[in-house]
């Protein structure tokens, strides 16, 4: 089924930054009650922010999925849509993001070890759930009063507007990083983000 999006479903640069420095700044600030809530929250908006997975690929990475140590580092995603694996890419921010998530996971006493969940329910001890996730997004986005519209899968569709943009409209990267079978999925982020769209309604006759 093809994608069925406009600009509305992507958060605005402005939007991701103060989606971010929120999240940051309660992991780092919050009462010893919270703190652990808030260190993982901000590491999982990170995550789908800056590397554009799904939600169900989020609640299933383990620790062995992060591979920190080489260049470039990346995010083993081992059961993707249609059971396909891949890799994608890290930035350095968020490189550097999870090297500290992990060694405060040891810290707090959460396992490390391999084939541990990365991100942990507070209450089951096990792998979050996706609707848990949703709940996470939508009560850090609620805080720095973005849209309602916005859900955690608004994530992803930044993530590629971003991309696209950044890698100068290499379509074929975004599609790579984001998982999709097919070039033409990916190709409606290009449609709606189509720039000479835009230079042409500004030449029309005035």
């Amino acid at each position: 089924m093809p994608l069925d999006i406009t600009p509305e479903d992507f958060l605005t640069p402005s939007q991701v930054q103060t989606l971010k420095e929120h999240c940051r700044r309660r992991a780092e600030t919050s009462s010893d009650t919270a703190h652990n809530k808030s260190v993982r929250d901000w590491a999982i908006l990170h995550v789908a922010l800056d590397s554009g997975l799904r939600v169900s690929e989020i609640c299933a990475l383990c620790v062995r999925d992060l591979l920190l140590d080489g260049d470039p580092a990346v995010l083993v995603v081992r059961d993707g849509k249609g059971h396909k694996k891949r890799a994608v890419h890290l930035g350095a921010p968020l490189r550097g993001h999870l090297v500290d998530f992990l060694a405060w996971k040891e810290q707090v006493g959460q396992s490390a070890a391999p084939p541990a969940p990365l991100f942990v329910s507070s209450r089951s001890r096990g792998p979050l759930t996706r609707t848990a996730v949703f709940r996470i997004f939508k009560a850090e986005a609620r805080a720095v009063g973005l849209p309602a519209r916005f859900s955690i899968h608004s994530c992803r569709h930044t993530y590629a507007s971003l991309l696209y943009r950044a890698s100068k409209y290499n379509i074929r990267l975004v599609q790579k990083q984001l998982g999709h079978r097919s070039i033409q999925t990916t190709q409606i982020y290009a449609d709606v983000l189509n720039e000479d769209a835009t230079v042409a309604v500004n030449n029309l006759p005035q």
